[in-house]
C-alpha cells in the first residue's frame, strides 16, 4: 500500500508541475500574440494533431515523474542513477517523436503529390494540402526538440547537483 500511496504523490506532483507549465506557457502565448486559450489549444490540435499532442504530454509528465522521484532519493546512488537514466530516456524521446512526426508529415506531403494530376486548375488544392502536411511536419520539430533539451538540462543539472551534495568535490585527494 506504501508503494502505490508513494507512486500516486509522485504522479501527482509530476502532473501538477506539467498541468502549471501548461498553463503558464498558454498565458504567456495569449499575452504575446492576443489570442485565447481556446485558439491556441485548437491550433494546436489542427496543425499538431491529437496523436502527437497526447504522446508529448506522456512523454513530458514521465520525465517530470522521473525528475521528482529523482529528487526524493536524495544520497541513494543507484536510485538516483536509475531515475536520471530513465528521465534521459524519456526526454530523449520527446526528440525522437518531434523527428519521427517530422518525416510522417513530409511522407504525407509528398505522398498527396503521387496521387494527383498537376494542371492550373489543381495546384492551389494541392499546395495548401501540401502547406498543411509540411506544417505538421516542421512544427513538431520546433516544438519537440527545443523541448527535449530543455528537459535533458534540467536533469543533468539537477543529477549533476545531487551527485555534488553527496559527493564533495576534492582537490588533490583532499576534501
Amino acid at each position: 500500500m506504501r508503494v502505490l500511496t508513494d507512486i500516486f504523490a509522485t504522479g501527482s506532483q509530476a502532473a501538477s508541475y506539467v498541468m502549471g507549465a501548461i498553463v503558464l506557457g498558454a498565458a504567456g502565448l495569449a499575452a504575446l500574440w492576443s489570442l485565447r486559450i481556446d485558439d491556441i489549444a485548437g491550433w494546436a490540435f489542427d496543425v499538431l494533431g491529437a496523436g502527437f499532442v497526447g504522446l508529448l504530454t506522456l512523454l513530458v509528465l514521465g520525465t517530470v515523474y522521473c525528475l521528482v522521484q529523482l529528487r526524493r532519493v536524495r544520497g541513494d546512488d543507484e536510485a538516483a542513477d536509475f531515475w536520471f537514466l530513465t528521465g534521459m530516456q524519456l526526454a530523449s524521446g520527446v526528440a525522437t517523436l518531434a523527428l519521427t512526426y517530422t518525416l510522417f508529415g513530409i511522407s504525407l506531403g509528398i505522398g498527396s503529390l503521387a496521387g494527383q494530376a498537376l494542371t492550373p486548375e489543381t495546384v492551389q488544392a494541392i499546395i495548401r494540402e501540401l502547406t498543411a502536411s509540411f506544417s505538421l511536419a516542421f512544427m513538431t520539430t520546433v516544438i519537440g526538440l527545443p523541448l527535449s533539451a530543455a528537459l535533458r538540462t534540467v536533469l543533468v543539472v539537477v543529477h549533476g547537483k545531487q551527485r555534488l551534495q553527496t559527493r564533495p568535490l576534492t582537490v588533490s585527494g583532499k576534501v
